[in-house]
């Protein structure tokens, strides 16, 4: 297998770019996926679309029979006014990819162009383009949408862009990338009164506060200390003048850890604290969590050693960075449940100011996109001769 051209990098630079200027939302993600589908078609490879929602598959054949392997990319953009400042930037307020969800998808493509240009393996790789990533749950949407039973792959390979890592470095865990997460959205509710009179009401404010202190004492009384946990409430709103008791409070917050019996533990601590911070203040409550979590991202290490394979075959530098995981999710870990596969991230160069992932002057950087995609064929094409050699050995 050859590698990329610098026509076909420009083309998939320019789809980056297209794909910037028209980011879409979680589960809003039409135009995507016809631009993804419509790409894949002039590549001549078989589409199947609407699946899970806006879920797209590619389907590329080999010039023989044999075993199947994934690879995915997510398409969704996140809900944050963009000030990168280049001529693509998004046409749309409030919505841009801060996340790098559009290079993923050039990524895919480029390793698409590699597979489909000669088709010299056995078997079949599945391009898997994944809507609403970002909090959602796409990757459950699929597979409840038939995904493992239509598209039978044996594993399934990913990545995503790290800033701070250079390009041309990748960087493969030994065992938990990203953590897996549990979203929830709190409120206490309450007579309410003047400020003056708080015999006369209970406190919802009083009661978030309790909360926010009990939930950081859960994480450091309830979990190992040998056990990374994150617990964090990223909004609190109540109220409105200073001589009032409002009637209700509204907290959001996530629940982040490497397994998934740690984040069960958090969400039962959550429940236990609201109901305490409650009686406290005298209010009522309601806690409603994302059900069920998203759970974390853990390589499997037979497929972890065949990305590193392919990250020497190339001909990329493997990361020798201290290989820790980060407690930011991706629902991968949905996939994992059911088949063995790797993610890894691959270099995106220097953080800009305001510009790490999630923030309003990140871009992904073009230069990623062929070290992604030849990686990602590669690792196909590896894993793929490895379970075709298998086969024969044991028939």
């Amino acid at each position: 297998m050859g590698g990329l051209t610098e026509t076909d990098i420009r083309k998939l630079i320019s789809y980056r770019h297209e794909l910037h200027a028209h980011p879409e939302l979680s589960l809003e993600e039409t135009w995507t996926s016809a631009f993804v589908k419509e790409r894949l078609l002039e590549l001549g490879v078989t589409v199947h679309d609407k699946i899970g929602g806006h879920g797209v598959v590619g389907v590329i054949k080999g010039r023989r029979p044999g075993p199947a392997v994934a690879l995915r990319a997510d398409m969704d953009a996140l809900q944050i006014d963009e000030r990168s400042g280049p001529a693509y930037a998004s046409q749309f307020p409030g919505k841009m990819h801060a996340c790098g969800h559009d290079g993923h998808v050039a990524i895919l493509m480029g390793a698409g162009m590699l597979l489909a240009r000669t088709r010299d393996f056995a078997g079949t790789v599945y391009l898997v383009f994944q809507p609403a990533e970002e909090r959602l749950g796409g990757a459950r949407m699929m597979i409840e949408d038939g995904l493992l039973d239509r598209f039978p792959f044996q594993r399934i390979f990913g990545l995503h862009n790290w800033p701070g890592l250079p390009v041309g470095e990748v960087m493969v865990h030994d065992g938990p990338v990203m953590a897996g997460t549990s979203e929830f959205d709190l409120s206490f509710s309450a007579e309410g009164a003047h400020a003056a009179m708080p015999h006369l009401t209970g406190d919802p404010l009083l009661a978030g506060g309790h909360f926010l202190t009990g939930l950081q004492q859960a994480v450091g009384r309830a979990i190992d200390p040998y056990e990374p946990a994150v617990a964090t409430v990223g909004s609190f709103q109540g109220g409105h003048a200073q001589n009032i008791i409002p009637q209700s409070a509204e907290l959001k917050g996530t629940l982040r850890a490497f397994r998934m019996e740690t984040l069960e533990l958090l969400r039962d601590r959550t429940r236990s604290i609201a109901q305490s911070a409650a009686s406290i203040a005298s209010c009522g409550f309601d806690l409603m969590f994302d059900d069920p979590p998203i759970p974390p991202v853990v390589n499997t290490p037979a497929e972890r050693d065949l990305m590193r394979q392919a990250v020497k075959q190339a001909g990329l530098t493997a990361s020798e960075g201290a290989k820790k995981p980060t407690m930011a999710g991706d629902d991968f870990g949905l996939f994992l449940q059911h088949r063995p596969g790797a993610y890894v991230w691959i270099g995106n160069g220097p953080v800009m100011p305001d510009g790490g992932l999630h923030q309003p002057a990140y871009d992904f950087n073009d230069a990623a996109v062929r070290p992604g995609a030849e990686l990602l064929a590669k690792t196909a094409e590896i894993a793929l001769a490895k379970d075709t050699n298998l086969n024969r050995s044991t028939n």
